[in-house]
């Protein structure tokens, strides 16, 4: 007869998973917060303001592997690499939210950096039973990518012990990829499993195991800072300019007006004429005001600068 341990011997099957979920920091209950429901709603804000203001903290720890999985993402997206993100419920949708924002920002194309989430597209408004289970899943996901050794994959889950997250980070590791692995629990599974273990840990949630809270704000901090300060490192940025900014609608084409004035200073007319022989290019703008080059001669320089601005403008044959 096969025995069953205390933790199977449960009524609802979940003996072990509860228990395994009963050691993670990011599950833990607190009882000092069991009637919350009863206090008014101006000192549940104030407590759970107080509980915001950790998660930076909890992010500084982390601040020199932060920056190391940053160099070495850097690195291989300068060679053609993709940033990949990877995650279930709210960390898929971080890192989906992440990777949508980096083509209008730093005007990247959309296969440059790409967010999975277990359960497809339709995940992110709607949970996809059973879909964060599966290492499977998660390594089909990244062979339909065709997965290469210049790719970057970033494990996401609060828990670090998510499968999805796990699969994707393994098998990216198979596969040469360089691998992140960003938890809210230390000694985590997913940091054992990547290359760059990112494990910032913010404690126990306001209401018990909502990761969405601290745990998701603290992914959000680090998701932007990979994502923002491997831009800076490729040249999507002059100073702290969006020069790669993509004008897709007035708020944009405004703002690009705007760039090209901070970072030359010149008066509308010249940039607008700047802007009208780049075909509506910030960077190349600035590029003709700054370097005195013309249209043609501005991108010539940016592609020989593998599109870094500093380096254009050095590199520009001034006559004055």
């Amino acid at each position: 007869m096969t025995s069953l341990t205390d933790a199977d011997a449960t009524p609802d099957g979940y003996g072990e998973l509860r228990a395994q979920l009963a050691t993670l920091t990011t599950e833990a209950f607190r009882p000092e917060l069991a009637e919350i429901d009863r206090l008014a709603t101006a000192e549940i804000a104030r407590i759970m303001n107080g509980e915001d203001q950790t998660v930076p903290a909890a992010v500084a720890e982390r601040l020199p592997e932060i920056a190391a999985a940053i160099d070495g993402t850097a690195e291989r997206m300068a060679r053609g690499g993709r940033l990949i993100y990877a995650g279930a419920g709210t960390a898929g949708r971080l890192g989906v939210l992440d990777a949508s924002e980096c083509p209008p920002t730093f005007n990247t194309d959309p296969a440059d950096v790409i967010g999975l989430i277990a359960g497809g597209p339709s995940a992110m408004v709607t949970a996809v039973e059973g879909a964060e289970d599966s290492k499977e899943l998660a390594a089909a996901d990244l062979e339909a990518l065709k997965l290469t050794a210049d790719d970057t994959v970033v494990g996401i889950s609060a828990s670090g012990r998510t499968p999805y997250a796990i699969g994707a980070v393994e098998h990216a590791r198979a596969k040469g990829a360089l691998t992140l692995g960003l938890s809210c629990n230390a000694d985590s599974a997913l940091g054992a499993a990547a290359e760059h273990p990112l494990e910032v840990v913010v404690g126990p949630e306001l209401l018990t195991g909502s990761t969405r809270l601290k745990a998701g704000t603290a992914q959000k901090l680090v998701l932007n800072m990979i994502s923002t300060i491997t831009m800076i490192r490729l040249g999507k940025t002059y100073g702290n300019l969006m020069v790669d900014v993509r004008a897709s609608n007035e708020k944009l084409r405004a703002r690009s007006r705007r760039i090209v004035a901070l970072a030359t200073g010149a008066a509308d007319e010249e940039i607008e004429a700047a802007l009208a022989a780049t075909d509506g290019e910030v960077k190349n703008a600035i590029l003709t005001i700054l370097g005195q080059v013309d249209g043609p001669t501005a991108a010539a320089l940016l592609s020989e600068s593998d599109g870094h601005l500093r380096a254009a403008l050095a590199a520009a044959p001034r006559t004055t």
